[in-house]
């Protein structure tokens, strides 16, 4: 006990690093209280206190942290980081990030996703949050060293080196890696080296036109990264608790199953509708081709001749035929459809004075 007081004398007290000490200790103590308190609350626990609902509404606690960080933040700039109330104001900010970042899936989704699959971004922001408070409280911090002082450059050289890698390791899309590469640095180094996740921004970078590279990526994302997986929800599961399995009948599943029929829908009659284009072009085709006179052209762009049906003004022919639908969809115009004769089309209606020649039958 005589060590640690005087490790806090020498470490905290000394270099003044006691405010954000306690913002720290503020800020894991909100997120396991508040855990704790949500965790019996699902398990409804008669003993320990329900949501704060006033009047049917449900004010969730990341309300109450973001009145703890005005109350921390305007603090300090109204004292003037005077003591002993800069210790009172880091405190009370590290308690309002708790609350804050343990809904941090609520306000990136804008959607209560607490106790589901999304709900587990909450306590990755957490983990790096109280991550990065511990590196500026047992660390160094490079930007902050001036050259006239006894600097030790080649530490603020391997500090700079390790940041710059943690941001390689976490575009590899190797979160816990980069996360803990903060306080070890060895771990980031490992990670820069080594191949990225497939779905990375690196590998949507890099590996685009590299495709047996890919392919190691992906071999080694279902060999090795799929237990880390396992292991990672498993501690997950501890600290946070177990997502909920959405139901058939939850809001959230009818708003995707909305969306997803909309989407068919559209695709549907988007696609019902050219076909019935497509049918009343055929119907406008055959119709303009049964009541057209001969040599005249028709709806479809082909004449009447003799011999057949051929484009107006052109002499007959399949080739022509394709090489005027080539030129119509280079252009960038709707496709025509015309009928060629089939010998079933409809002959035009006689003049009504004129009668047909039938010989008489004589008795």
């Amino acid at each position: 006990m005589t060590t640690l007081l005087d490790g806090y004398r020498e470490h905290i007290l000394a270099s003044h690093k006691q405010p954000l000490f306690l913002l720290l200790v503020g800020f894991i103590t909100s997120f396991v209280f508040i855990r704790f308190s949500v965790r019996m609350i699902r398990a409804k626990v008669r003993w320990w206190p329900g949501n704060v609902t006033p009047g049917g509404l449900h004010i969730h606690h990341m309300v109450f942290g973001l009145g703890f960080l005005l109350a921390g933040g305007i603090g300090v700039f109204a004292t003037y980081g005077g003591h002993p109330w800069i210790d009172l104001f880091g405190l009370l900010f590290g308690i309002g990030c708790g609350l804050v970042l343990d809904e941090f899936a609520l306000i990136l989704h804008l959607d209560d996703v607490y106790w589901g699959e999304q709900g587990r971004k909450s306590v990755d922001a957490v983990i790096f949050g109280i991550l990065f408070t511990a590196l500026l409280l047992v660390g160094y911090v490079p930007l902050g060293a001036e050259p006239s002082q006894d600097t030790r450059w080649g530490l603020v050289s391997v500090i700079s080196a390790n940041a710059l890698a943690m941001v390689v390791t976490l575009l590899k899309g190797k979160l816990w890696t980069g996360l803990l590469g903060i306080m070890v640095p060895g771990i980031s180094w490992i990670g820069a080296i080594r191949l990225a996740r497939p779905n990375s921004p690196w590998a949507r970078w890099r590996y685009a036109t590299r495709p047996r590279r890919r392919a190691r990526a992906l071999r080694r994302e279902r060999r090795l990264h799929r237990r880390a997986d396992i292991a990672r929800t498993w501690l997950f599961d501890l600290i946070a608790g177990a997502p909920d399995k959405v139901s058939a009948n939850h809001p959230a599943a009818h708003r995707v199953a909305e969306r997803m029929a909309a989407r068919a829908s559209a695709h549907l009659d988007a696609h019902a509708a050219r076909a019935l284009a497509r049918r009343s072009a055929r119907l406008a085709d055959r119709r303009s081709a049964a009541s057209s006179p001969g040599g005249a052209p028709t709806a479809g762009g082909y004449a009447r001749t003799p011999s057949g049906y051929a484009p107006a003004g052109r002499e007959p022919g399949r080739r022509h035929g394709a090489q005027e639908r080539r030129r119509t969809v280079r252009a960038g115009r709707s496709r025509t459809y015309a009928v060629r004769p089939t010998g079933l089309e409809r002959r035009p209606d006689r003049h009504p004075r004129l009668r047909p020649r039938t010989p008489r039958i004589h008795r």
